[in-house]
């Protein structure tokens, strides 16, 4: 790392490691996109791998953030940015790893059916993404034949459903439909069903009421929460 010809001691080096990070982290507060792209660029130019951008700077704030938003000193717009910005510098390093990283998993997300608000989907999605997880987005109004049809085509290991009304989050087709599908096709050891979205979080318990197997606070928690669920997935 450092600029070409240029080596660098471990002390010199753990301070641009230092640097690239806080700049990072401060784009995101600010919700710059742009900037969070040229720190990336910057590091790339000096010499830095795809990958360990990726591993050490993008993952870890997000961590951070999650820490930040646990505390109530996040907005929305922060949430949604840094998810966005975060599945943007996945999108453009992978190409350029030196060898291709296995994916975490595989999971499909959607809305359920009557359920046009797509925000926290796309905001869960980034993140998904900035954790390795491969993402199959269906989109919104989905049914629930359809999530399950489309997880075991694409090899899923996990269904995750989002909410932004109570009637959908409880609705017959949604989550609840899709439990039912999965007990009378014996797949309830190959899928687990992730929730997320306002109603779960006004009733912490209601996603055990529509059958799911967790849910999400926000989008950077359900992250870990999916590769926890993608964990404990009997193998096809």
């Amino acid at each position: 790392m450092g600029r070409p010809g240029h080596c660098l001691s471990h002390q010199e080096d753990g301070a641009v490691w230092k640097d690239v990070c806080c700049r990072y982290n401060n784009a995101i507060i600010d919700t710059n996109r742009e900037q969070a792209l040229e720190v990336v660029h910057t590091a790339l130019a000096g010499g830095m791998k795809a990958e360990e951008i990726v591993f050490q700077v993008v993952i870890p704030s997000i961590d951070t953030f999650l820490n930040r938003a646990a505390a109530g000193d996040a907005t929305l717009a922060q949430h949604f940015l840094t998810a966005q910005i975060a599945r943007d510098v996945v999108d453009e390093l992978l190409p350029l790893f030196e060898q291709a990283p296995e994916p975490a998993g595989i999971v499909v997300i959607g809305t359920p059916p009557g359920d046009f608000h797509g925000l926290g989907k796309r905001i869960v999605t980034g993140c998904l993404k900035a954790k390795m997880i491969e993402v199959h987005d269906l989109g919104l109004n989905i049914p629930a034949p359809k999530f399950v049809d489309a997880a075991l085509e694409h090899g899923a290991g996990v269904i995750a459903i989002s909410s932004m009304m109570i009637h959908t989050a409880r609705g017959e087709n949604g989550c609840l439909g899709v439990r039912r599908i999965l007990k009378e096709r014996g797949l309830e050891d190959r899928l687990k069903i992730v929730v997320g979205g306002a109603p779960f979080g006004f009733d912490e318990r209601l996603y055990l009421t529509v059958g799911a197997d967790a849910w999400g606070e926000n989008g950077l928690a359900a992250a870990d929460i999916v590769l926890g669920l993608l964990k404990e997935v009997s193998p096809v």
